[in-house]
């Protein structure tokens, strides 16, 4: 038994003044020891939360112990170290930003696509009526995919809805929606309902669920997480490697972030090439006076950024 755990979790429920909620629930995280990333908005609550497996255990049971959160499912894995340094909690307009202007088309508590379980989901893919559509951005479905699926050239979820019209084809389909942990999916199937898909899915628990259930059968590659992890293996059954190295081509399933703090870019690259850019995507990156030391992990820990730059 490993002595730390990773928490995945996400909850849509309405939180009255959720800017103060967030402030609380960030001295509550501190006062067990966790560290994570926990984003909080009037919509409900999407975090990642690490620790020790008896502290792990006090978060999970006062989540479900306040009526708003009750129906929270967490994902649980078993680490050798916890997955973040510190310790945030935010709040921000939206739990996932949908770039949507006007964001009361969709509410997930209303309708979303039909959940699907992992085995569900399985048993689904191959059928000659169905399409498999990932909702998640190129960085991630880069480093890893379900097989025959759909993907969509997309740097943050943000630009979602400005590919519903790629998607109109698809429209007498069912469409099979995944992401990481499900939480794209209930904005994701929602739009798609409201522009007028009608059978519309989603992988309940996403690809990590997926793979604690399922085996991850026919999920190609690795899954990639927002934590120190970077990637986690998801499929037990028929496992393999579609990422390629961004800089020379050669299969390679690690990903890193570019050393240069102003770029950050997120990117596979195999360890030759890592050791040959020092970790930075171009030798641009390389001569960057702020380039971080190269360790040969590609995790950094965000840094606060001058004052007009902005990081991926």
């Amino acid at each position: 038994m490993k002595k730390f755990q990773t928490l995945l979790y996400y909850c849509y429920s309405t939180i009255a003044d959720a800017e103060q909620f967030a402030a609380d629930h960030l001295k509550f995280c501190k006062s067990l020891d966790l560290v994570g990333r926990i984003i909080v908005a009037d919509e409900g609550l999407n975090g990642t939360v690490s620790g020790t497996a008896a502290a792990c255990a006090e978060y999970m049971s006062a989540i479900h112990a306040d009526a708003r959160f009750a129906k929270t499912e967490f994902k649980i894995d078993e680490v050798e170290e916890p997955s973040f340094i510190k310790m945030h909690c935010r709040y921000k307009s939206e739990i996932v930003h949908s770039g949507l202007r006007d964001t009361s088309i969709i509410n997930p508590n209303e309708r979303t696509g039909k959940h699907l379980e992992p085995i569900e989901f399985r048993e689904m893919i191959d059928q000659d009526d169905v399409i498999i559509l990932d909702v998640r951005s190129n960085y991630e479905h880069s480093l890893g995919r379900f097989k025959n699926a759909i993907t969509l050239d997309i740097e943050n979820f943000r630009d979602f809805p400005e590919k519903i019209n790629e998607l109109a084809k698809y429209k007498d389909k069912k469409v099979l929606t995944y992401c990481t942990g499900g939480i794209k999916c209930e904005k994701a199937s929602a739009l798609l309902l409201h522009h007028g898909f009608n059978d519309v899915y989603q992988l309940h628990g996403g690809i990590i669920k997926y793979g604690k259930e399922a085996g991850g059968e026919d999920f190609e590659g690795k899954c990639y997480v927002f934590d120190n992890r970077i990637a986690v293996d998801v499929n037990s059954v028929n496992p393999s490697v579609v990422s390629k190295c961004y800089t020379c081509g050669t299969v390679t399933a690690k990903m890193i972030n570019c050393a240069n703090p102003e770029c950050n870019e997120h990117i596979t690259q195999c360890d030759e090439c890592g050791t040959k850019l020092q970790g930075c995507c171009s030798e641009a990156c390389v001569s960057h006076p702020r380039r971080r030391p190269y360790d040969g992990t590609g995790y950094y820990v965000k840094v606060p950024q001058p004052i007009g730059v902005s990081s991926k």
